[in-house]
């Protein structure tokens, strides 16, 4: 038997949506070498991981093994798949492979980073490949919501993997490339080991609709609006929707505005790379003041309710000098990603306060998903008839559910969530073995570890409040005068009535006036017994433990 294995291992993206990063490797155990496939980042809550900038996989694993990776190859340009890849360059430091949309958007992160641009290569698609170390991997076209999408065909000495990427069966998606059943049948009939395949839309019981379902329905609604400003919000990176919207609204008479960063930056990229052509013309923020109401479409980001973001501007009051009022129609022609909905209802009722008519995807007419549903995901199997189906891209639920299709019509499959290598050798997948994973945080301008108690800390200050206690104490360690407080995030008063810092005072105050020589002598002492004083008074007074910071000073 061959001391040779090929394992797969998720560190992100595996048992959640959001911050993929998968590793694929090959040779004798724990001398593998390794590719990496998309290194993605997921976007941080005020309830989990308030003041937190981005959130990325845990790669200490693969740092660890940084002379073994051969080559990082990145399917598309989503940020859940690409907005790490600046981040964790300098410890993986390994060339990059993108299309070349991708390509672009890669290099744009790492150039604000200093990186050069000769760090990420341009790859041509199937039949052209890349080969590093053991693995041959070539860029198979798909259908996605977001240009030059990409499987990736990947070979090795045990076989082939085809690894989906994100992907859904669009035979007219407008923008990229259409599914190609036939292209996919030709690198699958000679066998494939193991397809590794997006879970996100298992629980979709119906077909995936076309992105060129969406135009005409799209072009109805601004026609029928004849009263106001039209503004449209998705996904900056659906470049098909985005011109779709453009379209219609140029259709219709309207001059076009793009609103947000993330809306132009996508637009310029696909237009430097050729992905987009005969985009409408557009017009700038300040033209568009002296456009007839009725004339103007606005194209913005922030489909998801984030906050600084164009729709939250425009909801809030004026952004680039442009304002919504009384019979003006807003359309979310995106779907709201779970955990997402709070933020996207906010500004709906913002809207809805200023007279702002807001028409979002209930019906189904003005979204179609980028992902693969149930049926599309059962016929992608039957094409490739894969030896073992690998689901990954899903929650937990997500993937179970995968492998009881795959199951259920015959195929071996795996459940592998993140931290879990699986050996492909052979005929059927095992465990090899489990890694430690997990997330780090980009936290203003430094990483930090999610163990590391920073965001911990910064949750219990918002739960509990803080307090200062500063205590300073003479040659002879008695107290030089009495401790003073200072509270943050604190009611002013409390159950006595009194002030609430006046009776934290007085209770450390009375303690130290009991307090013995050893006690005042030992700072470690001392500051867990005021620490414990002042969140005993709290938890009477308000019903609440503060967090408690001690500074003693000793006069010597």
């Amino acid at each position: 038997m061959s001391s040779e294995r090929l394992i797969y291992l998720p560190l992100g993206g595996a048992g959640e949506i959001g911050m993929n990063a998968y590793v694929y490797g090959y040779g004798a155990p724990e001398h593998e070498r390794l590719i990496v496939v998309d290194l993605g980042v997921t976007f941080p809550d005020m309830d989990g991981s308030p003041g937190v900038d981005l959130i990325l996989p845990d790669i200490a694993w693969l740092a660890e093994r940084k002379h073994r990776i051969d080559g990082i190859f990145i399917t598309h340009a989503h940020e859940d798949h690409v907005g790490a890849v600046s981040h964790t360059y300098d410890q993986l430091g390994a060339p990059i492979f993108a299309r070349p949309f991708t390509a672009n958007i890669a290099r744009r992160k790492l150039d604000e980073r200093g990186y050069p641009e000769d760090t990420v290569t341009v790859a041509g698609t199937w039949p052209e490949t890349v080969t590093v170390g053991p693995f041959t991997v070539g860029f198979l076209p798909m259908s996605h919501s977001i240009p030059e999408s990409a499987a990736l065909i990947i070979d090795s000495p045990e076989g082939r993997v085809i690894h989906s990427g994100d992907f859904k069966l669009d035979e007219t998606p407008l923008v990229g490339e259409p599914f190609d059943p036939e292209l996919w049948a030709d690198v699958s009939k000679n066998g494939v080991k193991a397809l590794v395949c997006d879970s996100t839309n298992i629980f979709s019981p119906n077909p995936g609709r076309s992105e060129a379902t969406v135009g005409p329905e799209i072009e109805k609604l601004i026609r029928g609006h004849t009263d106001g400003v039209v503004v449209a919000t998705t996904f900056a990176s659906n470049v098909a929707r985005v011109k779709t919207l453009a379209e219609a609204g140029e259709r219709a008479g309207r001059s076009i505005v793009l609103l947000g960063r993330a809306m132009r930056r996508m637009i310029e990229a696909s237009i430097e790379t050729g992905v987009l052509k005969d985009f409408p013309s557009v017009i700038s923020p300040e033209d568009a003041r002296n456009v007839p109401r009725e004339n103007l479409m606005l194209l913005v980001t922030g489909s998801q309710g984030e906050r600084r973001a164009a729709s939250a501007q425009l909801a809030n009051g004026k952004y680039m000098g442009l304002e919504l009022k009384e019979g003006d129609l807003f359309l979310f022609s995106s779907k709201t990603i779970p955990g997402n909905e709070r933020g996207v209802i906010r500004i709906m009722n913002q809207l809805s306060e200023k007279g702002v008519d807001v028409v979002d995807d209930s019906s189904g007419l003005y979204h179609v998903s980028g992902h693969a549903n149930r049926p599309d995901i059962e016929r992608l199997h039957d094409i490739v008839n894969p030896q073992i189906v690998v689901p990954m891209h899903g929650e937990h639920r997500h993937l179970r559910e995968h492998v009881k299709l795959s199951e259920g019509r015959g195929r071996a499959a795996v459940l592998a969530v993140n931290g879990m290598m699986i050996d492909l050798s052979g005929n059927a997948p095992k465990v090899a073995e489990y890694i430690e994973t997990g997330r780090t945080y980009l936290d203003g301008t430094v990483q930090i570890g999610a163990l590391d108690g920073v965001v911990r800390d910064r949750i219990r200050m918002a739960l509990n409040g803080h307090v200062l206690v500063t205590l300073i104490l003479d040659e002879e360690d008695e107290p030089l005068g009495e401790p003073w407080c200072e509270t943050k995030g604190l009611a002013e008063t409390g159950r006595s009535r009194a002030s609430l810092v006046e009776v934290f005072e007085e209770d450390l105050s009375q303690f130290l006036g009991r307090a013995d020589a050893k006690t005042l002598r030992d700072d470690g002492a001392l500051e867990e017994a005021l620490r414990r004083i002042v969140r005993k008074t709290g938890q009477d007074e308000i019903g609440k433990k503060p967090e408690v910071t001690v500074v003693i000073s000793r006069m010597h």
